[in-house]
């Protein structure tokens, strides 16, 4: 057993620093089981999982909070390591400048020298204009970036972020990577956990966990390599077999064919090229179908109609099990596959929920600003904006929680009432569980509220029935909260942040959940920040500064927008150039994307003539962002 020892504390000499076959226990619980990473100067390493994959016993590891029950940790030291925890290590009841002073004091940094640097990152934060607000008042993301500078405040040779971008807006997380990958450029060995897949791409080297065990470990690249066998795209969830090999994305499914066994793959389908969220999951699914044997039950997914969560099945579900198609195709499906997944039940005239010009001021504060917004029955709308851009006070209107200053909210056809909220399922990101109740009491709660028949939760859930529900991994109590929201069979489920947190197998199942609603003829207005899952609904709503600023699908919404792109071996002097020079390049992994600079103004900034730059489309998130920087003359309506 080994805690951090000193190493050098001059960047990129010696070995890398991390963790070798480390494994820790929390009485009966195996939280590591035979763990290595590798933190390597210059370079961003991401630890993926969902919530009790390990990530943050890792890192405390790394950090020296918890030596490991076996295995070795090597580190730069206590004085050059900066730790990220996953409560961001801020003080509520301190502003700004006093948590960085503290944290400069606590590091020996004094006088003119830690007030130059706290200045300095925090212009570069953009928390310049908060530096006296309390840290407690801040928004979530601008607490996490708070958190991230006081980590960075001491130029650390070894920096570790536990899930410093959960939760958080896409252009909070924009201005998180800015950080990260400047103090990457500037040399230092960075490590990160996460439970997005969108997260790890922008690294160079990525660890996956699951239950405390390696997954996947290497490049985005070689992990997507490694993956055995192949993933084809359907339209309708597969049956039998192959329902325990499928998984739902992109409004359509994936099914993998395993290499030496039956069955996975579909007979209508195309065979996908993977990225790494397919290569995740397949490591997943693998684990899972190692761990039931061949004639056991997967996910409680063998039975026809695929995988649900909730515990029920889908009647509506249909596929048979053998496979054709050799065309392949790239990204999250094919269009064939996504067209015909949209099938949706006849739509009523009356929208389910409608919000008709509202508006909605605290005093002085305009938090929603003229928006009209429709959910009509077998669609998932979802809705999209930066923290403070007016989503949950929308959603407390149409609930009927609070009352709009203009404008009109109707929900099933009237005014939000106690009688219209009776036909509403709501998950909010809390959960709305009760932390000391068992599931089944959860269950019984909720059945005696709304009048209807209890829940019937999933399996897994089932078998652990005086486990509370605080007790209970987040994937779990996920899916609790959901089988509970759909017992009394809701016309509308309005949902916030659903699967944070979530690996990216739970998270598809949960996704499988809401879609099988809304097909038998509910509506769903989800609120996430995790741009990946934008492709599982059927209409965005994309609002910023109490606004709406665009709407249409995921394709509509990106439209032609393009980013200019640079790929160079030497991204690190790149990125410290163009960062001089006032141009904002994110990371992905050797590449730099640059949504808001043309190629020529980058080309006159790079000293590097072997660099290539070229225009390339842009991605949701940076179509988000762009309009979130352009928002306070655009107003549109839903």
């Amino acid at each position: 057993m080994s805690t951090p020892t000193a190493g050098s504390s001059r960047r990129g000499d010696g070995p890398p620093w991390g963790a070798t076959r480390i494994s820790v226990s929390f009485g009966d619980t195996l939280a590591l089981d035979d763990v290595t990473l590798r933190a390597v100067p210059g370079i961003v390493t991401a630890v993926v999982g969902g919530d009790g994959a390990g990530k943050s016993t890792l890192l405390r590891c790394l950090a020296g909070a918890l030596a490991p029950d076996s295995g070795t940790v090597a580190g730069p030291g206590p004085s050059a390591t900066g730790y990220f925890p996953a409560s961001s290590g801020t003080y509520p009841d301190l502003t700004v400048a006093e948590n960085l002073a503290f944290r400069a004091t606590a590091y020996n940094m004094r006088g003119a020298v830690a007030a130059q640097r706290a200045a300095e990152l925090m212009e570069r934060a953009g928390l310049t204009a908060a530096r006296d607000r309390l840290a407690g008042h801040l928004s979530g993301g601008m607490r996490q970036k708070l958190g991230v500078v006081a980590a960075l405040l001491h130029r650390p040779d070894l920096l570790i972020l536990d899930e410093p971008s959960t939760g958080v807006d896409p252009v909070s997380r924009s201005g998180l990577w800015l950080l990260i990958a400047a103090a990457a450029a500037d040399g230092a060995a960075v490590v990160l956990s996460t439970t997005y897949i969108d997260d790890a791409q922008r690294a160079r080297q990525v660890l996956v966990l699951d239950a405390g065990r390696e997954l996947a470990a290497g490049t985005p690249d070689q992990i997507v390599a490694d993956m055995p066998g192949s993933v084809f795209a359907v339209s309708t969830a597969p049956a039998g077999k192959a329902a325990r090999l499928a998984w739902r994305r992109g409004g359509a499914w994936r099914v993998w064919n395993r290499p030496g066994g039956p069955g996975g793959a579909p007979a209508a389908g195309e065979r996908v090229i993977p990225d790494l969220q397919d290569a995740v999951t397949v490591a997943a699914l693998a684990r899972e179908y190692a761990q039931a044997g061949e004639t056991g039950q997967v996910g409680d997914t063998d039975r026809a109609g695929g995988p649900d969560p909730a515990g029920g099945t889908d009647p509506a579900g249909s596929g048979p099990a053998a496979v054709s198609g050799p065309a392949a195709v790239s990204g999250p499906a094919s269009p064939s596959a996504k067209t015909a997944s949209r099938a949706r039940p006849v739509r009523p005239a009356r929208p389910l929920a409608e919000c008709l010009a509202v508006t909605c001021r605290f005093g002085p504060f305009t938090a929603v600003r003229e928006v009209s917004i429709r959910v009509r029955a077998g669609e998932i709308v979802g809705l999209l904006g930066a923290n403070g851009a007016g989503k949950t006070t929308l959603i407390r209107m149409l609930l009927g929680l609070q009352r709009p200053t203009a404008g009109r909210v109707a929900l099933l056809g009237e005014p939000p009432s106690r009688q219209t909220r009776r036909k509403i399922g709501y998950v909010p990101q809390s959960l709305g569980l009760y932390d000391d109740l068992t599931a089944a009491e959860n269950a019984a709660f909720a059945a005696a509220v709304f009048g209807g028949s209890r829940a019937v939760l999933p399996e897994d859930i089932a078998r652990h029935p005086r486990v509370s529900v605080g007790q209970l991994p987040l994937g779990l109590q996920r899916r609790a909260a959901f089988a509970i929201a759909l017992a009394h069979g809701p016309d509308l489920l309005v949902l916030d942040e659903p699967t944070s947190g979530v690996d990216p197998l739970g998270r598809a199942r949960l996704w499988d959940t809401i879609a099988k609603a809304t097909r038998a003829g509910a509506g769903a207005l989800v609120s996430t920040h995790y741009m990946e899952e934008a492709g599982e609904c059927d209409r965005l709503v994309i609002m910023s500064a109490g606004a709406v600023v665009a709407t249409g699908t995921a394709d509509e919404i990106v439209g032609n927008s393009q980013v200019t792109v640079v790929e160079t071996d030497a991204w690190a002097r790149s990125f410290r150039q163009l960062s001089a020079a006032g141009l904002a390049a994110a990371v992905a992994g050797r590449s730099l994307r640059l949504p808001s600079a043309s190629m020529a103004q980058v080309r006159s900034v790079l000293a590097d003539d072997s660099a290539r730059v070229f225009r390339a489309p842009a991605t949701l998130e940076e179509r988000f962002f762009e309009l979130a920087e352009t928002s306070a003359d655009r107003q549109v309506s839903a």
